[in-house]
């Protein structure tokens, strides 16, 4: 197999899926999500239109799907290991429900005995008619010794693949990952596959997202954690776990001594299971990720997990997006902030924070020295809420990107980041999507990226900038050096915009990335920005 960071997979396979969010009416998928499945990703494509780190993909072409489905990992090879899918740079997307008949992994004819190299075992309901007790079979009839990655997403295997999934724990000896997704997997199924964690010695990545677990499957997953010493990674996200299993869990992590990530989002978690995760985090010193996306944390949750943050030492990626936190719960969290040393990522979208919540998490960043990357898109901070994260940021040296689409700020607020913008120096990553900023504030923006010297990405999508807002950001491109993506997509601009800015692409050296969709350019658009970007 060639040593490439990315891989080719032929057709539509499924090879991994990521949750589509419905947000205002609109389908979305985060980049955070993406970055769950592809750690290392630096862009992804869809179809012909390329997205960056941080990027909301919210022209999904089903409004009702759950999943998007990635199409392949681009490179040259026609076998992709699921190793793979953490180093990938670049992935594509599909959206098909199923692929065709042409597999990446066929487990009737392509897992011989003869075989000894197999690193990694794709297979999905898209890619075999087979039960998955005979694919069982077949893969220990190979004895392969060397199998390190298992994926039997979405095969609906329940409780026999579950028995027969543990007794291979026995005989793969060397498996380090399995993807168990989408199976409707239960309680007794979980049950199941706990004992075979008490026993096993090499598992270190477990994924049951989006199956049937309740609080007593996470219970018997929470006895095997006090015994199991490998596993790292454990996903339940979109299972139906409640305050009792997350108490279950929460005890366990005070024992158990190698897990590093738990995801817990879109579970049943309320007051009392966030309580116990608090405790917990005053204690466990291994933890580093936690997700808690989507449940019923509230503001009480919000600070009792403050107060644990206050004293933990080692987590540094928080997600809390969704959860209703309001400006109670991010001013608790804020206050933390001023003495946690360790946490580098924060999650905080659609929570509802308004005003109050953005001048706390002001005056925290004025003080806090760790936190690389905010998220607090949705949260109706207004242009109150961005003139006092605008004082932040020109104190603040070591936020690098910070996400604020959907917060309704206008003229002033655009203004006061502009004015920011002119003296931070360490911001390189800013997305300002679907608020109201109008050309005027495309107009004070293009103002600061004459002067600022470090921003590499801005978004501004679907801020009705018009023709005269992309003419205004034009002037900008002509002088600044070091922005390399550019997103207007869905402005208005028309074909004058373009036009504008095909004269900046003239001069322009270092934008690599101009995104233009849904904007009526037209034929003289095309040609005239074309033209501006031959050499």
């Amino acid at each position: 197999m060639e040593d490439s960071q990315s891989f080719h997979l032929a057709g539509t396979t499924q090879i991994e899926r990521i949750p589509i969010q419905h947000v205002d009416g609109q389908s979305v998928v985060y980049w955070e999500n993406i970055e769950q499945v592809f750690p290392a990703v630096k862009q992804v494509m869809n179809g012909d239109v390329a997205y960056f780190p941080g990027a909301v993909i919210d022209d999904i072409l089903s409004s009702t799907a759950e999943h998007l489905h990635v199409d392949s990992l681009v490179g040259t090879s026609n076998v992709v290991p699921t190793a793979a899918l953490s180093a990938a740079q670049t992935v594509d997307l599909t959206y098909a429900q199923v692929g065709p008949t042409d597999a990446l992994f066929n487990p009737t004819t392509d897992l011989r005995s003869e075989d000894k190299s197999i690193e990694d075992l794709q297979v999905t309901s898209a890619l075999t008619k087979s039960p998955i007790s005979d694919i069982q079979v077949r893969a220990s009839s190979a004895g392969s010794s060397t199998l390190t990655t298992l994926s039997l997403a979405s095969n609906s295997i329940g409780d026999n693949g579950a028995q027969t999934l543990s007794a291979a724990f026995k005989i793969y000896s060397t498996l380090t990952t399995l993807y168990l997704e989408s199976n409707s997997i239960g309680d007794n199924e979980a049950q199941v596959l706990s004992e075979a964690l008490k026993i096993n010695s090499t598992l270190t990545t477990l994924s049951l997202r989006s199956n049937l677990i309740g609080d007593n499957g996470a219970q018997a997953l929470s006895e095997a954690l006090k015994v199991n010493s490998i596993l790292t990674t454990l996903d339940l996200e979109k299972n139906s776990i409640g305050d009792n299993g997350t108490q279950a869990l929460s005890e366990a992590l005070k024992i158990n001594s190698s897990l590093t990530t738990l995801s817990l989002g879109s579970n049943l978690i309320e007051d009392n299971g966030t309580q116990a995760l608090s405790e917990t985090f005053r204690i466990n010193s291994t933890l580093t990720t936690l997700y808690l996306r989507n449940n019923s944390i509230g503001h009480n949750g919000a600070q009792g997990l403050s107060e644990a943050l206050k004293i933990n030492s080692t987590l540094t990626t928080l997600d809390l997006g969704n959860n209703s936190i309001e400006h109670n719960g991010a001013q608790a969290l804020s206050e933390a902030l001023k003495t946690n040393s360790t946490l580098t990522t924060l999650y905080l979208g659609n929570n509802s924070i308004e005003h109050n919540g953005a001048q706390g998490l002001s005056e925290a960043l004025k003080i806090n020295s760790t936190l690389i990357t905010l998220f607090l898109s949705n949260n109706s901070i207004g242009d109150s809420g961005a003139q006092v994260l605008s004082e932040a940021l020109k104190i603040n040296s070591t936020l690098t990107a910070f996400y604020v689409e959907r917060n309704s700020i206008g003229g002033n607020g655009i203004q006061a980041l502009s004015e920011a913008l002119k003296i931070n120096s360490t911001l390189t990553t800013l997305y300002l999507g679907r608020n109201s900023i109008g050309h005027s504030g495309a107009q004070a923006l293009s103002e600061a990226l004459k002067i600022n010297s470090t921003l590499t990405t801005l978004d501004l999508w679907g801020n009705s900038i018009g023709h005269s807002g992309a003419q205004a950001l034009t002037e900008a491109l002509k002088i600044n050096s070091t922005l390399t993506t550019l997103s207007l997509w869905s402005n208005s601009i028309g074909h004058t915009g373009a036009q504008a800015l095909s004269e900046a692409l003239k001069i322009n050296s270092t934008l690599t990335t101009l995104d233009l969709r849904n904007n009526s350019i037209g034929h003289s658009g095309a040609q005239e920005l074309s033209e501006g970007t031959q050499d």
